[in-house]
């Protein structure tokens, strides 16, 4: 998924992440243009997955 379409649909991303993981925190998903690496970064470290793994959750959505 390309920076574009995570911004573009970030509201409706970041609501299933935190039904699906319900330890993210609002300040764990701030979503700030230009810094994609930091958001997988927090992701990263709370849920404990590679990069990868996360960007196929989030692909996921899309379906």
């Amino acid at each position: 998924m390309n920076s574009t379409e995570l911004k573009g649909n970030w509201n409706e991303f970041k609501g299933k992440l935190k039904q699906q993981y319900a330890e993210l925190t609002e300040d764990d998903l701030l979503y700030e243009e230009g810094k994609d690496d930091e958001l997988y970064g927090r992701l990263q470290k709370k849920l404990g997955k590679t990069k990868e793994q996360i960007q196929d959750i989030i692909s996921d959505f899309k379906r």
